[in-house]
């Protein structure tokens, strides 16, 4: 009997480390851009408990980015990006399910990882000045992203010339 606990209580802590996600950013071979999001957060005596929501952002994978819209329910609240940031990602369940490395803030070093159910666009989302949210073309997305120099998958995070985007008439600069 003492056997049997033994081995029950060791293919436990297996099956448990195997499904807790990395805090590693090497294994996060995408990028996540949050636009926007809008969230309710539960608490518990005054702590923070869960946030859930929905939001949308650009997915960087294969040297293209591609729009989402997500839904989640995460243990801490989900931040927007701020400027050019892209967080890393991997896919959960490929093309419904994705999961972003975030900074826990006011702590260095410190991740989380949420669950984000997701909507995959054909075109990507781009920010116009005055901080108005559009879509374009993918093709369009990667010329800009070609042009400034920008592929946050390979560690490009901050586009050149990035002011020097497209007139509001033209294709928008992405994505800020």
């Amino acid at each position: 009997m003492v056997r049997f606990a033994s081995v029950c209580a060791v293919l436990l802590l297996s099956v448990s480390s195997l499904l807790a996600e990395s805090k590693n950013p090497a294994d996060y071979p995408l990028r996540f851009h949050i636009f926007s999001r809008n969230e309710t957060t539960f608490y518990h005596n005054r702590s923070a408990e869960e946030a859930k929501g929905e939001g949308r952002g650009d997915l960087y994978e294969g040297g293209e980015a591609k729009g989402v819209d997500f839904s989640f329910e995460c243990s801490e609240k989900l931040k927007p990006s701020f400027g050019y940031e892209t967080y890393p990602a991997k896919w959960h369940k490929p093309g419904k399910e994705i999961t972003v490395l975030l900074p826990v803030f006011g702590k260095t070093g410190s991740f989380f990882t949420c669950n984000l159910k997701t909507d995959v666009k054909d075109f990507a989302y781009a920010m116009r000045s005055g901080g108005r949210l559009v879509s374009m073309p993918v093709g369009n997305f990667k010329e800009w992203m070609t042009k400034h120099d920008y592929d946050p998958e390979h560690g490009k995070n901050t586009p050149t010339q990035p002011e020097a985007g497209p007139s509001e008439a033209g294709t928008p600069a992405p994505p800020k």
